[in-house]
């Protein structure tokens, strides 16, 4: 696979928009680990080789086991998750395919309660965030493979600069 476009060349200040939103996303008090789960299981809805060897890679150096890795895409028949990261995974599924479900009022009520309002805003936008970054890796033929654990911070100093 040959990549079409380098976002960072061809539009560095939509690029700093985006880091812009992770960063304010890093510290907004959603725990990391939560943040990362969520990254991953949108990519796996999503297709996005590149941000699934991302955060695949983020998630282990955050010391997340192999087992919880694996069996994230069929979390609802797995016990190794959390009732709050249960209501994270449903909430971005749903997000992630809000042109299907719209969000029904059963996934929103177990998202309200794990989840205080300005937590939810800040998992929605967690969740819009790493579908545009899928959507602009996948489209764009972000080639997977040489992400290196915390890279991405790395990056995002870069584009802040």
């Amino acid at each position: 696979m040959e990549p079409r476009i380098d976002p960072r060349k061809a539009a560095p200040g939509a690029l700093r928009a985006m880091f812009g939103l992770e960063q304010y996303l890093r510290s907004c008090g959603l725990e990391r680990k939560l943040l990362l789960l969520i990254e991953f299981r949108v990519s796996q809805i999503n297709g996005c080789a590149y941000c699934l060897d991302m955060h695949s890679k983020d998630l282990r150096a955050a010391g997340e086991t192999e087992q919880r890795l694996y069996l994230l895409d069929a979390w609802r028949e797995s016990p190794f998750y959390t009732e709050r990261e249960r209501a994270a995974l449903e909430w971005a599924e749903a997000v992630t395919v809000v042109a299907h479900s719209h969000v029904p009022d059963e996934v929103y009520e177990s998202a309200r309660g794990q989840f205080t309002d300005t937590e939810l805003v800040n998992l929605t936008l967690a969740v819009a965030a790493i579908n545009s970054w899928n959507r602009l890796s996948i489209s764009l033929r972000t080639v997977p493979g040489s992400y290196q654990p915390q890279q991405y911070e790395e990056f995002a100093k870069q584009m802040a600069a």
